[in-house]
């Protein structure tokens, strides 16, 4: 009986002594650090859109792919393109022979003027289809710039480097202008966190963040703070609160801090906008 209650004591004792452990490294690794819930990973969206109208030719890429800056990623059937681009160089072609014939009969009118032979109207009409003609070849060279572009649009390629998301567009489907077909999201990631207003006391830009990510436990992101927003994420919602009208209440506020990782993503690791993190920043 003796030996059981001193074993239960033993036990007893280890429990407490864990426990004080426990408590205490709990403590003493969350002294002089604030964290909150209310933290998401955040990152550049580029939306992907043409600037003609046409028909899809191809598309090459697929639902979640990597793909890098300057690649192609749809092709719209150029053949309406290329026939206009063959137009506008005929067109130019014309107006050139035109301002050489223009610029040679102000020449020959300008010489029979100064010997007396053409009155000055007939001399100003020929400078004026000369200015004229001039006018035009300019215009139609204008329109071969802007046709050989719209020509380069119809290959639409990525800006940035990334992942495919969102994608919507198909073989054959028209597009128009502004139309949305996907979305790069680029590796270049970072954390919002909402901290309350009355934790900010001793935050600054610079400090040291632990980033943990609710898809990966145990796994410790290593940050720092980068900049605090100035406002709170009320003020900036579509429907800011306006406490002179009707009764106050007093809640405390919650502003955005921008947190950025220490190094490049692990590909161990893979963040995606939005994942749910508890950012932990160092004050003291």
């Amino acid at each position: 009986m003796i030996k059981k209650k001193k074993r239960m004591t033993l036990m007893f004792a280890a429990i407490l002594a864990v426990g004080g452990f426990t408590v205490s490294w709990h403590v003493l690794n969350n002294l002089g650090k604030i964290s909150t819930d209310d933290a998401y990973i955040e990152g550049r969206i580029h939306s992907i859109a043409s600037k003609i109208p046409g028909t899809v030719k191809l598309v090459n890429v697929k639902d979640n792919q990597v793909v890098k800056e300057g690649e192609i990623l749809v092709e719209i059937d150029p053949i309406d393109y290329e026939l206009k681009v063959k137009e506008a160089k005929a067109n130019l072609n014309i107006r050139n022979s035109a301002l050489e014939q223009a610029n040679y009969d102000k020449a020959r009118a300008e010489a029979l003027y100064n010997e007396k032979v053409f009155p000055k109207e007939r001399y100003e009409k020929a400078v004026t289809a000369f200015n004229l003609a001039k006018a035009q070849a300019e215009a139609a060279e204008a329109q071969l710039d802007a046709a050989g572009r719209n020509l380069e649009y119809t290959k639409i390629c990525a800006p940035s480097s990334g992942h495919v998301t969102k994608k919507s567009v198909e073989m054959g489907n028209q597009i128009q202008p502004t139309q949305a077909l996907m979305a790069i999201v680029p590796n270049d990631m970072w954390v919002v966190a909402n901290f309350k207003e009355t934790q900010l006391t001793d935050m600054r830009p610079g400090q040291k963040a632990e980033i943990r990510v609710d898809t990966y436990p145990g796994k410790v992101f290593k940050a720092h703070v980068d900049s605090i927003q100035r406002g709170t994420g009320a003020k900036f919602s579509m429907f800011p609160p306006e406490n002179a009208a009707g009764n106050f209440v007093k809640v405390v506020q919650r502003i955005p801090v921008k947190i950025v990782f220490d190094e490049s993503p692990d590909e161990k690791y893979p963040l995606s906008i939005g994942m749910s993190v508890i950012p932990k920043v160092k004050v003291r």
